[in-house]
């Protein structure tokens, strides 16, 4: 490799200072005549041989680009008269040019030099060293494939630019857009490539990097030695000259007699057209070289004719040689391959014992195959498995019908099965030198399939084909799967072969003959290298299996079988031994399916013992091992662990909250968890009595392994097929078998369901009818949402109001008040009140996001209306639903604004320069890093970068109080785990945090103030500044960011978007303006309802249901190009049932889903393509991608799914998203923006602080006596039950993570975003708990009343962590070993979150409770105002509202249970037409609108007609009677009897009527004053 000499050294991208391009430097290699090379493609400043000529181009067509100079005196020999006959480059920067030029440098011409095996081309450099490009006559070459007419098109400016500056020498180089020292180069490339007529040139992305050699050897690739192909670990074979329409299944027929073919690829052109080439490689290597004749038959179906095709070998391009992570000096080979004698499945049933439950022996055809894959990073078994009819252990009698039926199935299956290093697992050695056995046990099961056919694994249309295509996912494995189609599913399983979610403990005894002893020992030590231990475990047994006994105690038989071989007798003892409490039953399932205890190892008299206890204390006393996370091999030892009682289900919980259980269902198992407080819906609260009844059911894949992924393939039906028979099926614990009840829209985009156990007359069908009417809904996906729209995570508000009917607003196709209302002030403020919220200007929130019926969406404060009414539009009816009240499932709060990957990608392509999201960055991570010490910095970073659950507020009012100053060791560890969670979202998603932006709900100005979208304002070519501000639609933005904590009202330009943006016209630039009419609107974003399109729609197809949209008025991020025209999407025509929707419908729908849920494929899609093709998101498959993309986000409400083309599917990643799993060629190293941001970025890992002091100014503020001290033991033992029992059912690993919800790893059962709003609700929930259990103790919740208490909470805490530094420290020896007694770990320490419940109260003690002037922290006092106002809580008022949960229209009044019907007259789900209807012109009057500004009807494209509240007909009605809403006035008279039951008399109306009207005048009253 020829020496490189930089001349100058390109620094990090700051901005300012010499500008260097933001792409790579690229090297040009010249080699002496002793290294024949290709000289156009070579090395970058990695050195890596992988520089194509279109990255060449892209580095010296940048002005300012550092090239470097390759010494000749290194590459070509000292031989006089002689000349090279490799090329040489020499390329100096212009700043060496100017050098030269001073110094006398003349320009040279080089003379041709023609010979037989040499063509020499001559290029000359203007005031620079002289070029010489040199290339065998019979070397091409290879230029990437793309077009020739992108290298025309640079010749041609080139030489117009050449010949100005040959006219002109005195013109700079950058008088013409490419300078003209680089135009003989690219007139160069360009001769090069007719070259090769065959290929197209240079145009679409950049390609895979790509070397070609000739005889030589460069890197890792061997092209001479190809002789010793059978020692290769895969041979591949490249074909040509094949018809386009060969199939991947043509081509493994022609080459399956050759050998094992592993993987088929046709190759395509950019536009996804086939050219006739390809590969196939062969693992093992094939048995002869069939390549050496150049020719082969293959025979295509599709015109059923053979021809021959050209093959050669493709050159090993890799060693297959895995360097060791300790030592790179030492590797080992990729793949390594052990013969087994045997291999036991089975379960660790003691420390040192295994139990096996099923040996497997080779056959006479195949072998049991140990490999391990270190490429991989996996252990792959593989082996043939023979199922043998059961029923030869009990035969019928010989003759009868069943006895004939006996061994039909038998039948011999291939399988395998995967051991990833990344699963938790150990591995012991229980051999000897004679006999190696190996031991693997582990905590989760790994991934089993089953081989099929490989000939009908092919897709007519697929262009890749892999062998793993033939290998399907495996869920069970026994002798008769049709017994499965109608069995519950369990966590027992009836008779299985070989149960792959139970046995998880697997003994190999390997064969050692023929040189297998080498391999064995390479095996054992690469594992240990790649951080896989093998420990020598003394004194191991292997016993035989034995039925799981416990069953047989707490379960009646589960098969036909099974029943039918009992006695009456005993099934008379069955039915008269007392059965475990359901609680109790399904606390030691939680138990069994968490691998905490075995079935094998309870006894009967273990059962015994726990139903003999009390049905709270036998369930604390399962929780508490559930809590523990270890596993017990003694059961009978937990009787004499003393614990203190605390039961998850026997404490009083916050009035919004329910207790509930949930499942977890794995392809191969189930797992259940303990009971968990959630935040409830309006089903959980209309049935709380049977509560326990619920079940909340999640389909993941296996433990740790997260969603399961959608696929187009069928190698995942067997895993879909399970999940469909538990939804038809049901769920068996005990004896409760639960059925499938519905799916909450957020849970069915995570793969969840509710189940429901039945009792008599109350089944999952009766709940859904109370639910709603919804047989007028014959779209099967919307459907399933409007159930779902019941099961949303609400807070129930009481209290009576008034319901109001008013109009959408139409324009065109376009509806500008999709899903927003009206709620008057006082109902706004009353709302408040229940949640015990406020604004920071104490003030209630201006929006909530509700749930009324069957209504949804969100209301907005307006003073204009009643003090106690409601306006509904039509597009937030969605079906006749019981009215059981409103319902806030969140209000409108700050949040702060944040890049992402997303937004940065879209923003650099609209022209942001790099360097800005750069130097963000930059200030972040310096920010964050000062923080640790500084506390100004601290606490102004917290206040700006606020998360939606406003955790970082907390964080900020606990450093004002002063303990960052003292070190106090919680807020110490919290401070770090908000820096590590910073930077790991920093590294991962470019979460980037924008000072000048917000995070808002969205609502619209009723007002019709604001100035909207119109295209025929847009601005023309060429328009000035002012005339492009003009044109830009106005929004209406106010928040308490500004100065002393006042309202400040944000105007000028500023972007609007929503995540995620995928399309460039995605981000909109938008005006803010100062309207007085809006200014009671706070912390949201108004949108105009005029113009010809509403500005919701146009970000990501947005609407005003409750969408977040992201403000930025951060002058650096607007972009050079403004509002690139947005994306007209509209959602394929919706899949109707032929007739009404039945439970099997929505259950299919819900497997189809899962299976077709492209959505996370298409964004990563997207991403990748965006990055590595020229243009980014404007790029043509980029925008086809934004379009699919829209298309998976309405497939929950069409039931169409966005099936993604092959061509679309991204053929190289970048370094950036991380896909370790792929092969390391599909890989590249980015280094466009997102690439640079990645790069900078180091992970930090988060270790809690044990060890520095508590605060004193709390240990010593009062004095404790032994009864409060005791109390707070009390309720810390059963806070820390609760916390740990959150941490194990969301493998959080610390207290602090789920105290402040910056969780840094979880189950991955949720995406992040949605986990970090979920686990919002499960920590809040946990906190008012305690709060209340604390306030009881107490005595109040006074401050002089909980101080001291608080203060107690504080000392226990502290002598407990004291109590644990001293066991860190002292030293024990176990098993002849030295150990800690307890390590400093925060799975070892005790908690020490449970006194920051109260982290207000320890404040006030820390500073007194009235801060002190001139205290330790010098910060400015309004910012401590604002921390302080952020978190201040609004006391209840001491009234409630006694009237009822009900509504009031002008002709009635509607009672709880009774059917909320709206908008009757339309028929059906809002289904309205477009209508160009505004706001009335007196509302706008009203509203302050000025004169001189065109009302509503004015505008372009509006009805003059004002839209008023029409009168509202009602059938008055008890429970169940339908309630009849209508806009048309000849209803007046119509009373529409839905019911039997009798209606209620004028009196009672009236007397109604009269209640109602005094609670409200009273309430209004009391609110006045």
């Amino acid at each position: 490799m020829p020496e490189v000499q930089p001349l100058v050294q390109p620094p990090i991208f700051q901005g300012g200072g010499e500008k260097w391009p933001r792409r790579p430097m690229v090297l040009l290699p010249a080699y002496d005549n002793r290294e024949p090379k290709h000289t156009l493609e070579h090395l970058t400043e990695s050195k890596r041989p992988d520089v194509d000529t279109r990255q060449i181009l892209s580095s010296l067509l940048t002005f300012s680009a550092p090239v470097v100079r390759l010494n000749p005196s290194k590459v070509s020999p000292k031989s006089s008269g002689k000349k090279p006959k490799s090329a040489k480059l020499i390329l100096v920067s212009q700043s060496t040019q100017s050098t030269n030029a001073r110094h006398g440098s003349k320009n040279k011409r080089v003379k041709k030099s023609k010979s037989e095996n040499t063509h020499q081309s001559d290029v000359t450099l203007n005031n620079s060293k002289k070029v010489v490009l040199n290339r065998k006559q019979n070397i091409q070459p290879r230029i990437t494939p793309s077009d020739s007419s992108g290298i025309s098109r640079l010749s041609s400016t080139v030489a117009s630019s050449d010949s100005t500056q040959s006219n002109n020498s005195q013109s700079s180089p950058s008088s013409s857009p490419y300078p003209s020292p680089y135009g003989d180069l690219i007139r160069f490339l360009g001769s090069a490539i007719s070259l090769r007529q065959s290929t197209k040139m240079l145009t679409g992305p950049i390609p895979r990097p790509y070397t070609r050699t000739f005889g030589a050897r460069i890197g890792n690739l061997d092209t001479q030695n190809l002789s010793n192909w059978r020692s290769w670990l895969e041979v591949g074979v490249r074909f040509s000259g094949l018809p386009p329409n060969t199939t991947t299944r043509d081509v493994w027929e022609a080459f399956r007699k050759e050998g094992q073919i592993a993987t088929i690829e046709l190759f395509e052109d950019n536009s996804g057209s086939r050219d006739g080439r390809g590969r196939a490689r062969f693992s093992p290597p094939p048995k002869r070289p069939f390549w050496e004749s150049g020719k082969y038959p293959v025979h295509i179906e599709a015109i059923s004719i053979s021809v021959e095709t050209n093959i050669s070998l493709d050159p090993r391009r890799r060693t297959f040689l895995a360097p060791s992570p300790v030592n790179p000096q030492i590797k080992y080979p990729e793949c390594t391959t052990i013969l087994a004698h045997c291999v036991d499945f089975g379960i660790m049933y003691e420390p040192t014992t295994m139990m096996g439950m099923h040996r497997v022996v080779p056959m006479e055809d195949s072998q049991i195959s140990f490999r391990l894959n270190l490429l991989r990073r996996e252990i792959d078994i593989s082996f043939q498995l023979e199922f043998l009819d059961p029923r030869r252990e009990n035969p019928p009698e010989p003759g009868s019908k069943k006895a004939a039926e006996i061994g039909k199935l038998d039948r011999f299956e291939t399988l395998r099965f995967r051991i990833p290093f990344a699963q938790p697992l150990v591995v012991y050695d229980v051999g000897t030198f004679m006999q190696p056995v190996l031991l693997i046990s582990m905590e989760t099961p790994p991934n089993f399939f089953r081989k099929f056919d490989e000939l009908h694994t092919h897709e007519p249309t697929a262009s890749y084909w892999n062998n793993m295509d033939a290998w399907y996912r495996q869920t069970d494995l026994l002798y008769n799967r049709k017994r499965l189609r109608l069995e519950t599913l369990t966590l027992r399983k009836s008779k299985p072969v070989i149960d792959i979610g139970r046995w998880t403990t697997f003994r190999f005894e390997f064969d050692i003959r023929n040189g297998n002893r080498s391999l064995y020992n390479t095996t054992c030590k690469a594992l240990k290298d790649f951080n896989v231990e093998i420990t020598p475990l003394k004194g191991f047994k292997l016993i035989i299996n034995r039925e799981p006994a416990v069953w047989s105690y707490i379960d009646k038989p589960i098969s036909k079988d099974e029943r039918a071989s009992r006695s009456a007798l005993e099934d008379l003892t069955d039915d008269s031994v007392p059965q475990l409490s359901f609680p109790v039953r399904y606390q030691l399932e939680v138990c069994i399916s968490q691998g905490y205890l075995n079935e094998h190892n309870l006894t009967k008299i273990f059962i015994d013992r726990l139903m003999s206890m009390d049905e709270a204390e036998a369930q604390d006393l399962l929780e508490y091992i559930a809590n523990q996370k270890k596993r017990l091999y003694r059961p009978m030892e937990i009787f004499d662990i003393k614990i203190i009682s605390g039961s998850s289900s026997r404490y009083k919980i916050p009035h919004y909250c329910a207790y509930t259980r949930s499942a977890t269902v794995t392809p191969s198992t189930i797992y259940y968890n303990t009971p968990s407080v959630d935040t409830s819906n309006r089903v959980i609260r209309q049935y709380a009595e049977y509560g326990d009844r619920f079940l909340r059911v999640r389909f993941t894949d296996e433990k740790f392994q997260g969603r399961i992924n959608s696929t187009d393939k069928e190698t995942m039906n067997e895993v879909f097929t399970r999940i469909k028979r538990a939804m038809n099926n049901g769920i068996t614990i005990g004896d409760r078998r639960f059925e499938f009840l519905a799916f909450g829209n957020s849970q069915f985009r995570e793969h969840g369901a509710y189940f429901f156990a039945p009792v008599e007359h109350l089944g999952p069908r009766q709940i859904r009818n109370w639910m709603g009417d919804f047989q007028e809904i014959k779209v099967i996906a919307k459907h399933a949402a409007r159930l779902g729209q019941c099961f949303s995570t609400t807070r129930a508000i009481h209290g009576a109001k008034k319901l109001v009917e008013i109009e959408d607003v139409f324009h065109g196709k376009y509806c500008f008040t999709d899903g927003v209302g009206r709620i008057s002030k006082f109902l706004a403020q009353m709302t408040a009140s229940e949640l015990s919220l406020t604004a920071p200007d104490g003030d209630s929130p201006s929006v909530f996001q509700f749930r009324l019926g069957g209504c949804k969406g969100v209301l907005a404060v307006s003073p204009d209306i009643g003090a106690s009414e409601i306006h509904l539009r039509k597009s937030q009816y969605k079906f006749p639903a019981s009215h059981t009240g409103l319902e806030i499932i969140r209000w409108s709060q700050f949040a702060s604004a944040y890049l992402n990957r997303q937004l940065i990608v879209v923003l650099s392509t609209l022209n942001v320069p790099d360097t800005i999201f750069i130097k963000k960055l930059t200030d972040q991570l310096t920010g964050l890093e000062q923080a640790m010490v500084d506390e100004k910095i601290a606490l102004s970073l917290l206040q700006k970068a606020v998360d939606p659950n406003h955790m970082t507020l907390t964080l900020a009012s606990m450093v004002l109080d002063g303990f960052q100053h003292v070190q106090e060791p919680f807020m110490k560890s919290l401070l770090r785990l908000w820096r590590a969670w910073s930077i790991k979202y920093l590294k991962e998603k470019a979460k980037i945090p924008v000072s000048n932006g917000a995070l808002l709900l969205g609502c619209v100005d009723e007002t019709a103030i604001l100035q909207g979208h119109f295209d025929h304002k847009q601005p023309r070519p060429g328009a000035t500044v002012q005339e492009r501000l003009d044109s830009l639609p106005q929004v209406f933005v106010q928040t308490s960011k500004g100065q002393n904590s006042q309202a400040e009202i944000i105007t000028g330009p500023m972007l609007l978007a929503r995540n995620p943006s995928l399309h460039p016209g995605d981000i909109r630039i938008v005006y803010g303006v100062d309207v007085p009419a809006l200014r009671h609107l706070k912390e949201c974003v108004v949108l105009p309802q005029t113009g010809d399109r509403d500005i919701s729609s146009m970000c990501s197809g947005g609407d005003l249901d409750g969408d977040d949209y992201i403000i930025m008025w951060d002058k650096d991020l607007l972009p050079l190009e403004w509002n690139h025209p947005p994306m007209d999407y509209e959602a394929p025509k919706a899949v109707e049932a032929i007739a009404d929707v039945t439970t099997n419908d929505l259950t299919s729908f819900f497997v189809t889903y899962m299976k077709n849920d492209n959505l996370p494929s298409i964004a990563h899609a997207h991403l990748a393509t965006a990055d590595y093709m020229d243009g980014g998101v404007k790029n043509e498959k980029c925008i086809r991608l934004a379009d699919l993309h829209s298309q998976a986000v309405d497939y929950v409400k069409t039931g169409v799914p966005a099936l993604m083309p092959h061509d679309l599917r991204p053929r190289k990643w970048p370094h950036f998203m991380e896909k370790n799993y792929k092969p390391k060629e599909q890989i590249y190293n980015s280094k466009k923006v997102l690439g640079q941001l990645y790069d900078q970025v180091e992970r930090v890992d988060f270790a809690p602080e044990f060890e520095t002091p508590f605060d004193e100014r709390i240990l010593n503020a009062y004095e404790r006596d032994e009864k409060m001290m005791a109390d707070a033991v009390e309720i810390k033992d059963q806070y820390d039950m609760a916390m740990r029992r959150i941490m194990a059912q969301h493998d959080i690993q610390t207290e602090f993570e789920v105290w402040t919800t910056f969780v840094m790893h979880h189950a991955n059962q949720s995406k992040d975003f949605k986990f970090h709003e979920e686990m919002g609700e499960i920590s809040c929930g946990l906190k008012d708990r305690y709060r209340a259990l604390c306030y009881e103790k107490a005595g109040g919740k006074d401050f002089y009343q909980l101080a001291p208490f608080v203060t107690a909470m504080y000392r226990v805490t502290q002598e407990q962590i004291t109590q644990g530094l001293a066991e860190y420290r002292e030293h024990t020896v176990s098993m002849g070993e030295e150990r800690r007694v307890r390590e400093m770990t925060a799975k070892d320490m005790p908690l020490m979150s449970f006194p920051w419940l109260f982290h207000s109260v320890l404040g006030k003690i820390a500073t007194g409770e009235i801060r002190p002037s001139g205290g330790k922290i010098s910060t400015a006092a309004p910012v401590q105002e604002e921390v302080k106002k952020a978190l201040s809580k609004k006391p209840r008022p001491d009234w409630k509202v006694q009237a009822g949960d009900i509504l009031e229209t002008t002709e009635g009044i509607t009672h709880p249970g009774e059917l909320l019907e709206l908008f009757h007259h339309d028929g059906g789900e809002a289904a309205t037409s477009p209508k160009n209807v505004g706001t009335p012109k007196a509302s706008a009057a009203q509203m302050g609108q000025p004169e001189n500004r065109p009302t509503t009807s004015e505008r372009r494209g509006m009805s003059s007609h004002p839209t008023v509240p029409k009168s509202v007909v009602k059938s008055e009605a008890r429970t169940g009677m339908l309630i009849d809403f209508g806009f048309d006035d000849n209803d007046n008279d119509s009373q529409s009897q839905l019911s039997s039951e009798p209606t209620s008399t004028s009196e009672e109306k009236e007397e109604g009527l009269d209640v109602r009207t005094s609670v409200l005048d009273r309430l209004a009253g009391l609110m006045n004053e």
